[in-house]
């Protein structure tokens, strides 16, 4: 199936590792011109080699983080610089730690506003300008399956990513008279760096090993184990593309049927 992204101009944040990395590979297989963002130059830098070496696409990076107030402008303005404009846009940020409500402070939440909520919101509007110049503009939210079945111990997730899927929806609804599409994957347990993290922390709340909170989460989907971040970009590729041009307020679950709800 041609997914029409050849020569495509993407920018995806947060995406020296984990989904967004393998967002970023799966574009530029496609074809995509795509430029890598994350807050460690020296990650992002490797991260764009990497993808340009595997993939023969022009990959570039634009250092910076996305949860600074005036960093998002910038990094937007850097990318549609460097590619020629912009066509998609995939605003994603590492989530909030761990733990339970009485476990923050009021300056824990605000910085979980800002990381999973305020970051997509100071993207969008920079991207805004350059989207509506492109024949063909998309733009994807990484959230999280907690938007909706809350997970034990990720009160500051379940709450904060809540508004993002919202915030996609809306846009959706308020801008697609102008053709720009948004949609949201709803990811659950992926094999990335995060989610080793959060093992780790269930294992010394439990007292048990990683391997045992790993092999315990999996078993909760009916396939009978986490996914792979190249099955997550599959996905989002999709939803990016023409191909999906029908498409748009979307909040897909790739979750391997963990989720156990019917809506």
């Amino acid at each position: 199936m041609d997914l029409h992204l050849n020569g495509k101009r993407a920018l995806v944040t947060g995406a020296s590792r984990g989904l967004g990395f393998a967002v970023g590979r799966g574009l530029a297989l496609e074809g995509c011109r795509v430029a890598l963002n994350s807050r460690d130059p020296q990650r992002v830098e490797s991260a764009a080699r990497a993808l340009q070496e595997a993939t023969g696409s022009e990959v570039y990076a634009i250092p910076g983080d996305v949860t600074g107030p005036e960093n998002p402008e910038r990094i937007v303005r850097q990318a549609a610089q460097a590619l020629g404009g912009l066509d998609l846009l995939v605003t994603n940020a590492g989530g909030p730690p761990p733990g339970k409500f009485e476990a923050f402070d009021e300056a824990a939440w605000q910085q979980a506003v800002e990381l999973s909520f305020l970051s997509h919101v100071r993207l969008i509007r920079a991207a805004l300008p350059y989207l509506r110049q492109s024949e063909t503009p998309s733009v994807l939210t990484i959230t999280s399956i907690t938007v909706k079945q809350p997970i034990p111990g990720l009160v500051l997730s379940n709450s904060v990513r809540a508004a993002t899927v919202g915030l996609t929806k809306t846009l959706a609804l308020e801008l697609g008279n102008e053709g720009i599409r948004f949609n949201s994957i709803l990811p659950s347990w992926t094999k990335t760096e995060r989610v080793i993290q959060l093992m780790e922390h269930r294992a010394r709340q439990n007292g048990t090993s990683v391997e045992e909170e790993i092999r315990k989460q999996a078993a909760q989907s009916p396939l009978g184990r986490m996914a792979e971040p190249e099955e997550f970009a599959n996905a989002a590729v999709f939803l990016l593309s023409p191909a999906a041009s029908y498409l748009t307020g979307v909040m897909l679950p790739v979750d391997g049927g963990m989720y156990k709800g019917t809506l």
